[in-house]
């Protein structure tokens, strides 16, 4: 499913690529977070937009796979 995906985002050195995932529903969090961290993703998760903010300010990520409508401050 990933395959494709994987193919096209590089590990640098011996790191793994880190996604954070961004989401206010847990149950696509956490499903998504068991799909990526079995292909071998490092994956942070957020579930509002200012905590995904302080994430990316404190560990920028390689990717980050965001919901646009949140609560409070937006994806957009």
């Amino acid at each position: 499913m990933l395959s494709g995906l994987r193919e096209n985002i590089e590990v640098i050195g011996m790191m793994k690529t880190k996604i954070l995932l961004v989401d206010d529903d847990p149950n696509i969090r956490q499903l998504l977070n068991l799909y990526l961290t079995k292909e071998g993703f490092q994956v942070e998760m957020a579930e509002r937009g200012d905590e995904a903010l302080k994430k990316v300010l404190a560990s920028p990520p390689n990717l980050m796979l965001l919901d646009v409508m949140l609560p409070g401050m937006d994806g957009w």
